[in-house]
């Protein structure tokens, strides 16, 4: 008997894969994606009691393509076309490469018939597997105003050829900044009560790795897959014994992933080393200088700094500035910090309070740090980030 987690473990790593090879034979991207969750749910039911099969993508791939299939006839009452729908038959699961069906699927959520959000919303949806609320919080807008937006881009993408388009550099930006948003919401959870969700993690780095393989020279596929190995590599350090938050500075440098940090390094030193640099990359080689230091006290922040600096020039986002902030504090002291804090604009949610925070504990002003610190954790849906706010506050307070 395999556990409830495991089992749900492996359909979200079959969930893409099945509903990209279904996409690709029938098309009809709303029905296929109702199909596969219909196998998904049945798959969940049966397997964690009857066993996984032994080829589990090809079972749920034969039982969403019989709801599909089912589903076409019922919607369409013309005997030539239900008599179509039912012949369609998948050629054999194992003959169909699991990477690309991923990917095509990565490049048809990012078509450019799509504006920016929807191709990043309908990838979330479809290949990171996130939830529609899920993605409304991390884009901060209504989780109606989010369906739509998803529904409407299905329909978009509706009869278009499915597969691996001839010219996807041009997708490419879209796609790059998707994989990141999937990666973030993996590795600090926008709501719930674990700070990390490991499976979106993982699949980011896995499709990134995906790319990087189809597109090895490219600097900016390059820099992110840097960026994600060398952020994910303190996952095991970022939480204590009981799931609480644990900030960069207090943790355990011997807990992080050596070999992934020297994959990341490598990988980034070769990036800056052939051509300009781009933000992904500029992001990867910030947290570089972080993993390679020995200490948090021993940290280059006037390297990190100038890195910043070069990033905002490129990508002058409220996110940027507000890191470059903190780098700010930490190379000229915690009031020039909360100046360039005060000129910020932008929609930053709990995270400039959380930063005022900490610059405010660190000049010494504890009761209006305490303050900000309880704000902060009043705006976040997250426990863990929530805990750890209180208790960054209860300590002032003490």
């Amino acid at each position: 008997m395999r556990r409830r987690t495991d089992v749900e473990d492996l359909l979200r790593l079959h969930a893409p894969q099945v509903l990209g090879a279904l996409i690709r034979r029938y098309g009809h991207f709303d029905t296929a994606e109702d199909a596969v969750q219909e196998a998904l749910l049945a798959a969940a039911g049966q397997w964690p009691e009857a066993g996984v099969p032994d080829n589990p993508r090809g079972w749920l791939i034969k039982v969403a393509s019989r709801r599909l299939v089912d589903a076409l006839r019922a919607e369409d009452a013309r005997r030539a076309r239900e008599e179509k729908a039912a012949a369609l038959a998948l050629p054999p699961a194992e003959r169909v490469p699991q990477d690309d069906d991923t990917l095509s699927l990565l490049f048809l959520c990012c078509h450019p018939d799509l504006p920016p959000p929807a191709q990043i919303a309908l990838t979330l949806r479809a290949v990171g597997g996130l939830t529609t609320a899920e993605i409304a919080r991390a884009h901060l807008v209504p989780e109606a105003t989010m369906a739509q937006r998803i529904s409407r881009a299905k329909q978009r993408v509706k009869g278009v050829r499915f597969g691996r388009p001839d010219h996807g550099v041009e997708r490419l930006p879209a796609v790059l900044h998707t994989l990141y948003l999937i990666f973030n919401e993996g590795y600090t959870a926008t709501s719930g009560p674990a700070l990390q969700r490991r499976d979106l993690a993982g699949e980011a780095i896995r499709l990134t790795r995906t790319v990087h393989r189809l597109l090895p020279g490219t600097g900016e596929v390059t820099g992110l897959l840097a960026l994600m190995l060398l952020t994910d590599a303190r996952r095991e350090a970022r939480t204590g014994p009981h799931g609480d938050l644990v900030p960069l500075d207090e943790q355990d440098r011997d807990r992080w992933d050596k070999a992934a940090i020297e994959e990341g390094v490598a990988l980034i030193t070769h990036a800056l080393s052939s051509g300009p640099a781009g933000p992904y990359q500029l992001r990867a080689a910030i947290a570089a200088v972080h993993d390679e230091a020995p200490s948090a006290a021993a940290t280059d922040w006037r390297e990190i700094l100038g890195l910043y600096d070069a990033l905002v020039r490129l990508v002058p986002g409220p996110v940027e500035l507000l890191n470059r902030a903190v780098a700010v504090a930490m190379v000229h002291g915690p009031e020039a910090g909360l100046a360039e804090l005060d000129a910020l604009e932008g929609e930053l949610g709990h995270r400039r309070d959380a930063v005022r925070a900490h610059l405010l504990e660190r000049a010494g002003s504890y009761d209006d740090a305490r303050a900000a610190y309880e704000s902060a954790a009043a705006q976040t849906l997250s426990l863990p980030e929530q805990r750890y706010l209180h208790a960054r506050a209860a300590r002032l307070r003490a």
